[in-house]
């Protein structure tokens, strides 16, 4: 008889298993009979039906479920206040379509007198899918119906998120399991439009690192139209050119991330100024809750410390956030190997996340597919997600005796709730710091070990040293004046 082989596939890459470089998850596969055979040729030998791509899409289906089952009080009963924080089902969507004029047809930033406090894009995401609700008026069913559009359409953009990751990862695309079953986005995918913002960014990370420059550029900039902290990812690719010398790469994408930026800010902001500007209306408002400046002024009320306005929390934010990137440079410049970009734009989304005035519970989204790439690592994801979940039922605790004037047996104390938001700005702070370490000590890079340079860095991968600082060992230092002298 002939014997049957299972088909290899030439270009394929042997893909790296979970179950047999973590730690974590090979002892739990002790369950269910061990990690992966080390015979076996993940990613040479044809899988069948559940390729990774159809095994991640189902994965996220199944937690975008479980996250429409969180919010299950409020869809039966409505979203009402405290009800809808004591059940922790709290979500934008309703509360815009309801009190933003969403739902009589004001279209925000665009009509006269819409007052959304959203970047443009959103505010064209949140009208386009108020048209999408039939009906006229507001009624509970019409706010159902919208927040269930624009669930569903999170979930869609969820979905193109974790391939995203996948597909940017080479040989590692598992790791985008993280973002396909963070507890982070299940708790917290559907309070804002925030996934949209974080599903742009990740496509423009992809086409970076296939070297589409002017097209990682256009979604960067629409991200940032989305959410504004998606332009943070610019500085780590600032310094990776620096680092290699590659300027060119830097400047392509900047510039075409300020040209789509200006092409959906430009028009509305002639058609309508004033809804334009009201996005900047956070520069007066005071600290947001889950944030360091809240938390301080929340005990300096009642120590009787002095309270910080808020022009002088955002004063003091924009300073601690350039020192951290000053710090997060030298790392970049310093280094002896220069460092992956999923861990330079970590480390500074992290830290203005944890500087900024406002940390809303659904700005963990930012940080989950950028942590899949820079470390990962279950154990300390899981740890950190945990920690998450913990500040996220804070919040709405505490936004429950806000809301109902409650007497304190019967609600989170304020100490506790300043301890929640320390311990998510430890945790927070702790995953940075880890990927600190791998950076200076690349035996400890989950990525690296595997024979990778830098699977998203796309026109930098693999390139020597063009500038490198060492305080240390002058002599380990790479100038480009000193190479032309040698030359």
């Amino acid at each position: 008889m002939q014997e049957t082989k299972p088909p290899v596939h030439p270009r394929r890459a042997r893909l790296v298993v979970p179950s047999r470089s973590d730690l974590l998850l090979k002892n739990f596969t002790e369950l269910i009979g061990g990690p992966m055979g080390a015979r076996s040729a993940p990613g040479l030998v044809s899988p069948g039906v559940f390729t990774v791509e159809r095994v991640l899409i189902i994965l996220t289906v199944v937690a975008a479920l479980a996250g429409l089952a969180i919010k299950g009080y409020c869809r039966a009963n409505g979203w009402s206040s405290p009800g809808q924080f004591y059940s922790t089902c709290y979500s934008d969507f309703p509360e815009f379509f309801r009190n933003r004029g969403l739902g009589d047809g004001t279209f925000p930033v665009l009509s006269p007198g819409s007052l959304f406090e959203d970047p443009v894009l959103m505010g064209l995401i949140a009208g386009v899918t108020a048209w999408m609700v039939p009906g006229q008026g507001i009624s509970d069913a019409r706010i159902l119906g919208y927040f269930d559009v624009n669930a569903t359409l999170v979930a869609a953009v969820w979905i193109v998120t974790v391939l995203a990751t996948a597909r940017m990862s080479q040989r590692r695309p598992w790791d985008a399991a993280m973002v396909a079953l963070a507890p982070g986005i299940v708790l917290a995918g559907t309070i804002n439009w925030d996934m949209w913002a974080v599903g742009l960014l990740a496509l423009g990370m992809l086409c970076f690192s296939r070297e589409r420059l002017v097209l990682a550029g256009t979604l960067i900039g629409l991200a940032t139209a989305t959410k504004p902290y998606a332009a943070l990812i610019l500085g780590a690719v600032l310094l990776l050119a620096l680092r290699t010398g590659r300027i060119r790469g830097f400047l392509v994408t900047a510039g075409a991330s300020a040209a789509a930026w200006l092409a959906i800010n430009v028009p509305v902001a002639v058609a309508n100024p004033s809804g334009w500007g009201y996005f900047r209306f956070t520069e007066t408002r005071e600290a947001g809750y889950g944030s360091l400046w809240f938390a301080y002024n929340l005990v300096a009320r009642r120590l009787r410390w002095p309270v910080l306005d808020p022009a002088t929390i955002n004063w003091l934010a924009l300073a601690v956030f350039l020192l951290a990137c000053t710090m997060i440079a030298a790392v970049a410049l310093t280094a002896a190997r220069r460092p992956r970009l999923a861990q330079l734009a970590f480390l500074i989304v992290g830290a203005f996340v944890l500087t900024n005035k406002v940390y809303s519970p659904q700005h963990v989204l930012w940080l989950i597919p950028l942590l899949a790439l820079a470390r990962p690592r279950w154990r300390d994801f899981l740890i950190w997600q945990g920690v998450e979940g913990l500040h996220w039922a804070a919040v709405w605790m505490y936004l429950g005796q806000v809301a109902s004037q409650g007497p304190t047996q019967h609600n989170i104390d304020m100490p506790y709730y300043v301890l929640a938001v320390a311990a998510h700005m430890l945790a927070t702070a702790y995953v940075m710091f880890r990927v600190v370490w791998d950076i200076y000590d690349p035996d400890y890079d989950p990525v690296r070990r595997h024979h990778l340079d830098d699977p998203q860095g796309g026109p930098f991968d693999g390139l020597p040293d063009w500038l490198r600082f060492s305080p240390r060992h002058p002599s380990h230092a790479v100038f480009p004046w000193r190479a032309k002298h040698h030359a």
